[in-house]
């Protein structure tokens, strides 16, 4: 009885993943390349969502729907990612922005925005707010990728997370030479690069990640956007500024990524979470109407340990918007 009870709840999650699985308007942002956009619901200001690195919209597969019902809310595919064309620059942080703003515009799809961003999507909505701060307002940054983390984290580490993101780096072009040649079906290689997407996410959400997935083009688009990860950060420094007196909502993590499980967390580990805890605290200061929350129970993808807990922080700062 369990099991049947499991497994019902699954396909009810599963049920609203596949409306994640097709592409929705494939718009053209200049010279014929087209980027996937899907958005539903009514209202305004309109919610924007952006993924971490090397993801597509179809992460915020349990957030958008539970936002739609409220007020507008979009997803989109960054360049070579889901269902939009590649492109032959990197996904910076600056180009993320100028495709996002042709898509939106040649869409029809006004302003104002929610932007909503995690990780390094967390670093373009905030790239989009300097660019755009007539459009935004209110940001909820998801685990957000600040431009010193790199260096404050090697820092508390004592030098591991340089080490971790070389071989992350590494990890990448070794998944990009094997998709060159052809992963083979449920192979170790594939199961490496790209995990079991079917079991996780169900058949048809699953079968489209893995389609994706298997592609070359979404390789190289990952190393470039991954390799262009410093030149993203410089963008973002340059633009640094405060945002004024736009709510932001700040989500970090509950759940350290690199704790060792079943084992009580070191000191080292507890001195990088803090200084992860630290690093999210500033993005508050820089705006008059700034709060942070830790999640707990969820690590660095908070959409995925505890989407309810997005969906909620997102309408928290809509009504907030509203008033």
């Amino acid at each position: 009885m369990k099991a049947v009870v499991v497994l019902l709840a699954l396909s009810s999650g599963w049920a609203a993943a596949n409306e994640f699985a097709v592409p929705h308007q494939l718009i053209d942002v200049g010279g014929g390349r087209k980027m996937n956009l899907y958005c539903s619901g009514s209202g305004t200001p309109a919610v924007v969502f952006d993924a971490a690195a090397g993801d597509a919209g179809w992460a915020w597969y349990q957030v958008q729907p539970e936002v739609a019902k409220h007020t507008r809310a979009c997803i989109f595919d960054r360049a070579g990612f889901g269902f939009s064309d590649p492109a032959t620059r990197p996904n910076t942080a600056e180009n993320v922005v100028e495709d996002l703003h042709k898509l939106l515009t040649a869409a029809g799809e006004k302003g104002p925005y929610i932007m909503v961003g995690n990780s390094l999507g967390g670093a373009n909505v905030q790239v989009y707010a300097y660019r755009y701060p007539q459009s935004v307002q209110g940001l909820v940054l998801v685990e957000a990728q600040h431009e010193d983390e790199t260096e404050r984290l090697d820092q508390a580490s004592g030098g591991k997370i340089r080490q971790f993101y070389a071989m992350l780096a590494a990890q990448n072009r070794y998944c990009l030479e094997v998709a060159e040649r052809g992963f083979d079906k449920d192979s170790e290689k594939q199961t490496q690069c790209i995990g079991e997407p079917l079991a996780t996410y169900g058949p048809q959400l699953g079968a489209a990640i893995l389609a994706s997935e298997r592609k070359p083009s979404y390789w190289r688009a990952k190393v470039a956007e991954y390799d262009a990860m410093a030149t993203s950060d410089d963008q973002l420094r340059k633009l640094r500024r405060p945002f004024g007196d736009i709510p932001v909502l700040v989500l970090t993590r509950g759940v350290s990524p690199y704790a060792v499980p079943g084992q009580p967390q070191s000191a080292a580990n507890k001195a990088f979470e803090n200084e992860n805890v630290q690093l999210q605290k500033t993005f508050t200061t820089l705006t008059s109407r700034g709060t942070q929350r830790i999640v707990a129970g969820a690590g660095h993808v908070i959409q995925a340990d505890k989407p309810d807990v997005v969906a909620g922080a997102v309408l928290e700062l809509l009504e907030q918007v509203r008033r």
